[in-house]
């Protein structure tokens, strides 16, 4: 038997609208941007039917969120990576790494483009064999965009903000979000998976109003459990429009249980930005240390 060739690893820098995706993982009948990005890639590395193209996501994105930030990792052959390359005139030196990140890029966007315009690759460059797009991460940053009652709609971006029918009180809403930062248990604010814990440290919750006239939300933390970011907003909305008292979201966060107090806020106001990485020297003991279990909060 032949031994396994060794492979290279890939990093992809993304970006997509996710109104018209039902979310970022491969469903069955379903247009996602993993579906997309994979029929794309198969292509371009001419791997037939019976071999899969499985891409690792930094950020699991739900159906209608946005990403300016995401990124993931694929392992494949020289000789696939070679059939991505440009084409070269003999004598000609090889290109620098750098120029084919952004020819590889353009390549597969070219390509999605005919059935995904809405995905855009930034970049496709080979990263260390310790890099991991999910488990090296050190930080995750996303955005909320939303407007108030009485706040000026602009049409234009509409489709990435989300209207909230009451008047917001923007102070109350940063005092509220200062009460989420820290090592918390977020078990209120998201579902934990099985044999998980919602334990989660939330680096920065901050509000600002943006030229067109929205509020928007820099939402950081080194990871989120399934819609924590999106019940967050909705539990300091609810305080920035008086359905709930200041007090009362304290008491919500500690009671660590989920609640019908506050919604999950729509979708299509959310956008993963970043996704931050330590050096190469670091990155198998991010991944070995995210990959433990966190201690449950007493």
């Amino acid at each position: 038997m032949d031994p396994t060739p060794p492979s290279t690893r890939l990093r992809f820098d993304l970006a997509y609208d996710g109104t018209d995706f039902s979310g970022w993982a491969a469903q069955p009948g379903l247009r996602t941007v993993q579906g997309e990005l994979e029929a794309a890639i198969g292509t371009l590395l001419r791997i037939g039917a019976e071999d899969t193209v499985r891409l690792t996501v930094g950020g699991r994105t739900d159906a209608g969120v946005h990403a300016r930030g995401q990124v993931a990792h694929l392992d494949v052959t020289e000789q696939q990576l070679a059939q991505w390359a440009s084409q070269r005139r003999p004598g000609d030196p090889p290109p620098a790494e750098c120029e084919l990140a952004r020819v590889r890029a353009r390549k597969l966007t070219g390509l999605v483009a005919r059935t995904a315009p809405d995905i855009v690759v930034r970049s496709v460059r080979r990263a260390s064999p310790e890099f991991d797009a999910r488990f090296a991460a050190l930080r995750r940053r996303y955005e909320y965009r939303l407007i108030g009652e009485g706040m000026r709609k602009d049409p234009l971006t509409a489709r990435f903000t989300a209207e909230v029918p009451r008047a917001l009180d923007f102070d109350a809403m940063q005092r509220a979000a200062d009460e989420l930062l820290g090592l918390n248990d977020f078990t209120t604010f998201c579902k934990a998976r099985e044999g998980a814990t919602a334990v989660r440290n939330l680096l920065r919750f901050e509000w600002r109003r943006t030229d067109d006239g929205a509020y928007a939300a820099r939402v950081e933390a080194d990871a989120f459990c399934h819609s924590m970011v999106r019940a967050m907003i909705g539990a300091v909305v609810a305080v920035g429009s008086g359905r709930i008292a200041h007090d009362e979201l304290v008491a919500l966060r500690d009671a660590r249980s989920r609640t019908s107090k506050f919604t999950v806020m729509p979708a299509h106001g959310l956008s993963l930005e970043e996704i931050a990485y330590p050096d190469d020297s670091e990155l198998a003991a991010r991944a070995e240390a995210t990959r433990a279990r966190r201690t449950p909060l007493a």
